[in-house]
């Protein structure tokens, strides 16, 4: 019976280890899709330094983000493109709120094919069909909304049927690079990528909320010193040239 007690506590003792060692190693980093492309290039710098570690990335909408978050997915990074949402889970005790930094900003643009005639915000009630993220859950949507309330446009394009909603930034450009809209309002970075579509405009300044990208580790991460490793590379300055070249601007 000893022999078995002892076996037992053994079997215990092992399985414990191999389960801390399996997470060991691993840092799981929930994205704002806008930032994706620029997260799998620092990912690939930092295993150069680091090749033991494993990133797992998480990309999506912000909000969409928080809410998996909120309700228990696991994180140890969150990287948002709204400061809204980074305060929503600070709020409900998610994040590590000493740890939060301006990651980077961005800016608002419209795309479209040269042959669409918009060149700036009065053009776009002409518009049969203008993607933009939803604003319910997608920064680049509640930016957009925001410079279309300004020109005074949003209600009635809305009511009208014009306005397609994206699950996310992405989604918006692949609408309007596949012609499949007129044009979608998408962030600087994002218009880079398009194989089609061009930028048409860039959305004045004043008409939204400076696009910002706050970062922070959350209550997940406790303990997690490889999480703090990454976290500390992509808020340092090895990480800015591959931001600038991206198109971001550094805070």
């Amino acid at each position: 019976m000893k022999k078995v007690c002892v076996l037992n506590i053994f079997v215990v003792f092992i399985l414990l280890v191999f389960s801390t060692y399996a997470q060991a190693g691993q840092v799981r980093v929930s994205v704002a899709k806008s930032m994706s492309n620029l997260c799998n290039n620092l990912i690939v710098q930092f295993q150069e330094q680091y090749p033991d570690v494993k990133i797992v990335p998480n990309f999506g909408s912000s909000g969409a983000l928080a809410k998996q978050i909120e309700q228990g997915a696991p994180a140890d990074i969150y990287v948002s493109a709204n400061p809204k949402w980074m305060t929503h889970l600070i709020e409900k005790g998610k994040i590590e709120s000493d740890t939060k930094k301006i990651f980077a900003h961005n800016a608002l643009v419209f795309v479209g094919k040269s042959s669409t005639d918009a060149q700036s915000m009065s053009d776009l009630q002409k518009l049969t069909r203008v993607a933009l993220g939803s604003p319910n859950s997608v920064p680049a949507g509640q930016y957009a909304k925001q410079a279309m309330d300004k020109e005074g446009i949003y209600d009635e394009m809305l009511k009208n049927g014009q306005l397609i909603m994206a699950k996310d930034v992405r989604q918006a450009l692949i609408y309007a690079d596949r012609g499949e809209t007129d044009g979608a309002f998408v962030y600087k970075t994002d218009a880079m990528l398009a194989i089609n579509a061009k930028i048409l405009f860039e959305v004045p300044l004043e008409f939204y909320s400076r696009v910002t990208y706050p970062v922070a580790m959350t209550k997940d991460s406790d303990g997690n010193a490889d999480a703090k490793l990454f976290y500390d590379y992509i808020v340092s300055e090895a990480a800015h040239s591959e931001m600038i070249r991206l198109g971001f601007t550094l805070p």
